[in-house]
């Protein structure tokens, strides 16, 4: 019994010493500061929020609908909220922006040099944006950014997602 309490205090180590993919993703928000979010109970989705289209399929595989993820992940959240939505008459806009630089160019450093060098590092932005619906003004928005990680499964680009919204809705006022 011991053994087996020792083997798993040892795994348990080792696990919370593991990498997360979603390591590189990191967070940022803001908010007016005049706004008082006590009274906003309800969003419609505005226009047509958007992920870049992977056209090569370097970063979304193929079959896999970045567009609906986000918006589900962004709606989940609101709900959490105890956020409803409403088409008709809401508090609050919302929309999301997704975007891809496949040329995104680094500087690295290296170990046999002195000097740092180049590389091309693909980043990754999803910026969401809310915006009163009586006036039309932004009121908060997060973004994530992050490196492209290519030739990931269907199941770990959802859970890069999943993260990234979750982070980002983190920061959302309560």
């Amino acid at each position: 019994m011991i053994k087996l309490k020792i083997l798993i205090v040892v795994a348990l180590i080792g696990l919370a010493g593991c990498s997360s993919i979603n390591d590189d993703i990191e967070i940022i928000s803001d908010v007016d500061p005049k706004v008082d979010f006590i009274g906003y109970e309800t969003y419609a989705w505005m226009g047509s929020a958007v992920v870049a289209f992977d056209e090569q399929g370097q970063w979304e595989p193929p079959g896999f609908d970045a567009d609906k993820e986000v918006k589900f992940y962004i709606d989940r959240e609101l709900r959490a909220r105890e956020m409803s939505e409403d088409s008709y008459n809401p508090d609050m806009l919302v929309t999301y922006v997704a975007g891809v630089d496949m040329d995104h160019i680094e500087e690295i450093d290296t170990n046999d040099s002195n000097l740092p060098s180049l590389a091309n590092v693909p980043k990754a932005a999803l910026v969401v944006v809310f915006f009163d619906a009586q006036t039309g003004q932004p009121i908060w928005y997060g973004a994530a950014e992050g490196d492209v990680q290519e030739d990931k499964t269907v199941m770990e680009t959802k859970e890069r997602l999943d993260y990234a919204v979750s982070k980002i809705m983190d920061e959302f006022p309560k």
